[in-house]
């Protein structure tokens, strides 16, 4: 009845649509991947884009993210193994590159773009110690964190999805802020 109603006022190929991607294999694509794709597409007219440049360490922006998903896939994508410059301190390296990515992903879909982002958590504390260090960052701001580590660990991961842009993907809205259930404002946010 919901589907319908937002099917009927917001977009009309939203039940096509929703059903296209639960019916359909989620692609798996390897940031390198991904990197050449985007690069060889936007070779072809870097007119089309707002963010041309696409290399290697580049964050993706989500007309990069949405041509992933709508154009070269046709599908939900999981984009996986990001550079760690890009990436939070907490992420895992992986070891099979020398630490050059983490062992993190993001969730890509048709319309929206990142839906969900998740990485493995670094668990080794020296590891964890060693690489907010190297990012200048004050260990002793972390020692709720890094008490985690110290009183015992497991390898683990976590991820996060935006519950706006779930919303926003499932209802067929075009704008996030149309989502939100909370008024959110510059200067209101204590953390």
């Amino acid at each position: 009845e919901d589907l319908e109603f937002f099917g009927k006022f917001f977009d009309k190929g939203l039940k096509a649509r929703l059903d296209k991607v639960v019916s359909k294999p989620f692609v798996r694509c390897e940031y390198r991947d991904a990197i050449k794709y985007l690069q060889e597409e936007i070779a072809k007219d870097p007119s089309k884009w707002q963010f041309p440049d696409v290399e290697f360490g580049t964050d993706l922006a989500t007309e990069h993210e949405r041509w992933l998903a709508e154009t070269k896939f046709d599908s939900a994508v999981f984009v996986y193994n990001y550079p760690k410059s890009i990436k939070a301190f907490y992420m895992r390296d992986n070891d099979e590159d020398g630490g050059e990515t983490v062992n993190a992903m993001d969730l890509l879909v048709p319309g929206v773009g990142e839906l969900v982002g998740g990485s493995q958590r670094e668990e080794r504390m020296d590891v964890l110690v060693e690489k907010m260090k190297e990012l200048d960052l004050d260990v002793e701001d972390y020692w709720w964190y890094l008490d985690l580590r110290r009183f015992g660990s497991v390898p683990h991961a976590g991820y996060g999805l935006g519950f706006e842009r779930l919303v926003t993907y499932v209802c067929g809205i075009e704008n996030i802020r149309d989502a939100i259930a909370f008024p959110r404002y510059p200067g209101n946010a204590e953390f």
